[in-house]
């Protein structure tokens, strides 16, 4: 899948258990609707087949892509049932606004403002999309701005490298203002500080 449309996915799922209790239903037949789904709203569409031997082969590593039997077909029909209870929670509101073209424009920006060997030395940029990424484990994707959140992992991802931009002292705004003039510290400091969250969530998980 292409990135945005695992974005979507990722969306769905987080904003259904915000709506549900998580004990409710199988989390994994909600992640596997969730992927169905999304590919439907993106335009990119996932055979029900093709996710259920994925995720047969996540669960059981070792195994075959499962025959078309009547497991097969249980299974597939549950996916499309949960589809429609996850569109009715949701009240059909599946369509989201993601930070992914934010944060290319941003890069491509700061690119032309930095000196080039240190953007070419710094791997900033490749830092940027995989924070990016993690952030959707988590569901910083509805508690915060799309704009905010583009800012806040490119933020991060220079200080991580001490990647300077230049004359920040001497400006009048600092320069994530430059791309969200209703953009704070504050409002950078909580989205950093809930990615971080989500790495420590995953060390913790058995």
């Amino acid at each position: 899948m292409r990135s945005i449309p695992i974005a979507t996915a990722c969306a769905i799922y987080h904003k259904f258990f915000c709506e549900i209790d998580l004990d409710a239903y199988d989390p994994y037949l909600v992640a596997m609707s969730s992927l169905y789904l999304a590919g439907k709203v993106e335009e990119q569409h996932l055979r029900t087949r093709d996710i259920i031997n994925v995720s047969n082969r996540y669960f059981h590593p070792d195994s075959e892509p499962l025959e078309l039997d009547s497991r097969f077909w249980e299974l597939r029909d549950s996916i499309v049932q949960c589809e429609l209870l996850v569109l009715r929670v949701l009240r059909f509101q599946v369509s989201f606004q993601h930070p992914h073209k934010y944060l290319l424009h941003y890069l491509v920006s700061l690119k032309n403002w930095l000196n080039r060997y240190s953007w070419q030395r710094s791997r900033v940029s490749i830092a940027a999309w995989a924070l990016l990424r993690d952030s959707y484990h988590g569901a910083l994707c509805l508690r915060f701005q799309a704009q905010h959140i583009a800012v806040a992992v490119l933020h991060l991802a220079l200080r991580a490298y001490g990647v300077e931009v230049p004359a920040e002292a001497e400006a009048e705004k600092p320069w994530w203002q430059v791309f969200s003039e209703d953009l704070t510290k504050p409002i950078i400091d909580n989205i950093v500080s809930d990615l971080i969250q989500i790495y420590t969530m995953d060390t913790e998980i058995p």
